[in-house]
């Protein structure tokens, strides 16, 4: 079973590495003595689905600046939407960020905590007239708008007044209005070049039970409001957001410029995670879900943080990913096989080895006793021998890969043949003699013999196969299921595909294939979430869904296979 660990703390980055821009940022603030010394940053998911790889970067971006210049970083949910959110969600998020090995220790808060201290800031631009109560459709207001190259037109009712909207403001508050009837919008600039300063809407009607506070209010703050503010109470420093908020600084600089707010925090943004092969809208993610194309939010081909856990990702994977790809300020296209590389990485130190076989061929081994059971010593983990050895028993019977033999095998290809000699992992040199057909002409069973001089997996005279393959005693395997995972998507780049629905169509309709597999029996003690090596074939997890005596493992990742790559080449 493997283990994990923290991130760990340290005063100050690393100064062996090179700063990225946010830490530069940070460092000069420090230097000049800016908030007093203090570094304090927040991750502010909204409870309306469940985080993914990029959230993930965004989870090791600020709790990894707050360790490392010996600050605070909090948990924030922006609870502001409430038919989107859900408790459910709430649960999740705790759960993935304190699996990335990350603790607020007990800074957790809710912008619903705040509603009643947002909702008397907004009372206080209304009384400086730099809000007011407008009653425009959605329609009218979208008109009134203007584009990027044409400026907007103020509402009839932008100079309504002090009075008059400070009381309509309160009605709305009070629900005498039905949804949509009224919004509470900042007076700024409808001429200004970004459109998120054209009298942005602060609040609005939503007749909605939320999560927290129940049916208390009929009114919620919008994000941009309510996230500014919520920063400026929690005495943020450094609000780290992704680039999609660049053109909303304004906003949110002018909401913190305009409310008697204790703090003023400072908003940088970076560059979102962009990962080939993968959509990170949780809109379509939460899509997949509801239309059943996956199993779940935690279906190991999602990029949720969930999914990836379920698939046998390690924290430490994840981590050294985000560490590796770095912090951009322009968005950019991460390709998966980065992500892939880390965890294959991080599971071939810890991971224990195990033997399986996906597509059992049997072998029988003519010239070796039946009825003889012997136990080959394999070690846990070659470069680990700390970890010790396992016991594997070995009979007449065996189990291969059936990918292991191929009766007229091209150029290169040095595993099982008639006639060929081959290693058997840890033990004899066998030969095959001959294949054994079905009436369909199929091969359904090897007939080999070995070599008892080679028990040590080393022949007397100094003759070396070019090929080892891995085994199975078939008497002593357990049946198992195997699912292998690929990529949902056959597009490197499904979310960006023009149209809301054309992403449907690069769906995979191979990313699962599930196997009826056998394994060595050590494996009978695994638990749900331990990882192992399977030789030759990759990294793998037990899978939550397992029965007693019937383990499921999640194909991980693979390993790169030198084979594969030149079937590959040559078109096989």
């Amino acid at each position: 079973m493997t283990t994990e660990t923290g991130p760990g703390a340290h005063a100050g980055p690393d100064a062996a590495k090179p700063l990225d821009f946010i830490r530069t940022i940070v460092t000069d603030d420090l230097k000049a003595g800016r908030n007093g010394g203090r570094v304090h940053t927040r991750f502010p998911p909204e409870p309306n689905g469940y985080l993914h790889i990029g959230h993930a970067k965004a989870i090791c971006l600020s709790f990894g600046v707050a360790l490392e210049f010996g600050g605070k970083c909090n948990l924030r949910f922006d609870d502001t939407n409430p038919e989107k959110e859900d408790v459910e969600y709430v649960d999740a998020i705790r759960e993935d960020v304190h699996w990335l090995g990350f603790d607020w220790e007990g800074r957790e808060f809710y912008a619903s905590d705040y509603f009643e201290q947002l909702y008397l800031w907004a009372e206080e631009l209304i009384q400086k007239g730099l809000a007011y109560v407008d009653n425009l459709t959605p329609d009218e207001v979208r008109e009134h708008r203007g584009t990027l190259t044409e400026p907007g037109r103020e509402s009839p009712h932008r100079n309504r007044p002090v009075a008059e909207s400070l009381d309509l403001f309160r009605r709305m508050r009070a629900g005498e209005f039905e949804d949509g009837g009224y919004t509470l919008r900042a007076k700024i600039d409808m001429a200004s070049p970004n459109i998120n300063m054209r009298d942005p809407a602060l609040y609005r009607i939503r007749r909605a039970a939320h999560h927290r506070t129940g049916d208390a209010w009929c009114i919620y703050p919008m994000y941009d409001f309510a996230h500014a503010l919520s920063d400026a109470i929690e005495g943020i420093t450094h609000s780290l957001c992704t680039l999609e908020f660049e053109d909303h600084r304004p906003l949110y600089d002018w909401c913190v410029a305009n409310c008697t707010v204790p703090s003023v925090p400072r908003q940088i943004e970076f560059a979102r995670l962009n990962l080939t092969y993968t959509v990170m809208s949780k809109r379509r993610l939460l899509t997949l879900v509801q239309e059943g194309v996956v199993d779940g939010w935690d279906d190991p081909r999602m990029p949720t943080i969930s999914g990836l856990r379920r698939r046998g990702y390690t924290p430490e994977a994840i981590r050294e990913f985000a560490a590796r790809i770095g912090v951009a300020k322009r968005e950019n296209l991460v390709d998966v096989a980065l992500l892939e590389d880390a965890v294959r990485d991080d599971l071939n130190r810890r991971a224990p080895r195990a033997m399986a076989v996906l597509r059992p061929l049997k072998v029988v081994i003519e010239n070796y006793p039946e009825g003889e059971v012997e136990t080959i010593s394999l070690p846990l983990n070659p470069d680990r021998p700390e970890d010790g050895s396992r016991a594997v028993p070995f009979s007449r019977e065996l189990y291969v890969e059936r990918d292991d033999f191929m009766e007229e095998p091209p150029k290169k290809f040095f595993r099982l043949a008639p006639g060929r000699e081959v290693r058997l992992r840890g033990t004899y040199f066998v030969t095959c003699v001959r294949a054994v057909k079905d009436d369909a002409g199929d091969v359904v069973e090897l007939r080999c013999t070995y070599d008892p001089a080679t028990r040590d997996g080393n022949a007397p005279d100094g003759r070396k196969p070019k090929a080892t393959i891995h085994w199975v005693s078939a008497a002593h395997a357990m049946d198992a299921e195997a699912r292998l995972y690929d990529r949902l998507f056959t597009s490197m780049t499904p979310g960006d595909e023009a149209g809301d629905g054309n992403w449907r169509t690069s769906l995979n309709p191979a990313s699962l294939e599930v196997l009826a597999c056998r394994v060595e029996p050590a494996l009978a003690a695994a638990r749900p979430g331990d990882r192992f090596q399977f030789e030759r074939l990759g990294y793998f997890c037990v899978d939550r869904g397992s029965a007693p005596g019937r383990p499921v493992f999640n194909r991980t990742v693979t390993l790169k296979d030198t084979w594969a790559r030149v079937a590959q080449r040559a078109g096989g």
